[in-house]
């Protein structure tokens, strides 16, 4: 797959700096997430054809999905972080003012992203895992790549991208000797678990039995929260494109949920 990158922050960041996490976070894709995943890809910058993008005329992209890089919360109109425009092609944003707003550098959303539009890029694909609160209770988890570790991050080439999980961390038991995520960092003398959160991060899952789907972070996890409430700014957030194409309610919570 290439994915064009488009750079839309209107000389916020320059060609040159997007070029420098293009190469890092190619070599994370290549070095890193290809040989667990099977799923390669490369980042290529690209030109742009107009002011702002323009989700039924993708005139910018030159391979086969699009990321846009964009300076502000959100796109008017946008469908969303990796949704599909009406000719089908994969697109997402990486919104940098979203990222400041957490405190995250933009590379590491840019790597997030990117690893999560490789690995589900219709966001339509669920894994069945144990409840995150009561784990006699089945759910289906989002087939998200970063959302569990997103407040862990590594450099390449003194870039800064994301941690992101292994296949064994959406497997119902935990495997001897087996890594859940590429970090793999301990906190609490203990590493990530299946279907779990570290520090920062959090879940999103159907729950079958209220027809909803939810958001889960440990309680008391006051960076998760505010990574939650900084991406619910964004009416094209990841997981609200989740609710519209399947008419959920929009829910959010640590250990509990709440319309919104």
């Amino acid at each position: 797959m290439i994915i064009s990158i488009i750079n839309h922050t209107n000389g916020k960041l320059t060609d040159e700096q997007v070029q420098e996490a293009i190469r890092a976070i190619n070599r994370q894709i290549n070095e890193d997430f290809e040989p667990y995943w099977s799923i390669g890809a490369k980042l290529r910058l690209e030109g742009k054809s107009g002011a702002r993008p323009q989700k039924q005329n993708s005139a910018d992209m030159r391979g086969d999905a699009i990321l846009y890089l964009w300076d502000k919360i959100d796109v008017p109109d946008a469908l969303g972080y990796h949704d599909t425009n009406n000719r089908g092609i994969p697109y997402g944003f990486v919104f940098t003012e979203l990222s400041a707003s957490m405190g995250e550098n933009w590379t590491v959303t840019l790597s997030h992203e990117a690893l999560e539009l490789l690995a589900d890029p219709e966001v339509n694909l669920l894994v069945a895992g144990p409840h995150p609160a009561n784990p006699k209770k089945d759910v289906f988890h989002w087939y998200e790549m970063c959302d569990a570790v997103q407040a862990e991050t590594y450099k390449i080439d003194a870039i800064e991208v994301s941690n992101f999980v292994l296949p064994l961390y959406f497997t119902g038991g935990e495997e001897a000797g087996g890594r859940n995520d590429f970090l793999g960092q301990s906190h609490n003398g203990k590493t990530l678990k299946s279907f779990g959160v570290n520090p920062g991060g959090y879940v999103g899952f159907f729950n079958p039995e209220t027809g909803e789907h939810d958001t889960f972070s440990v309680k008391g996890d006051k960076e998760a929260a505010k990574r939650l409430e900084a991406k619910s700014q964004a009416k094209g957030a990841r997981r609200g494109i989740r609710y519209q194409r399947f008419g959920q309610k929009r829910c959010s919570g640590s250990n509990q949920k709440s319309n919104k």
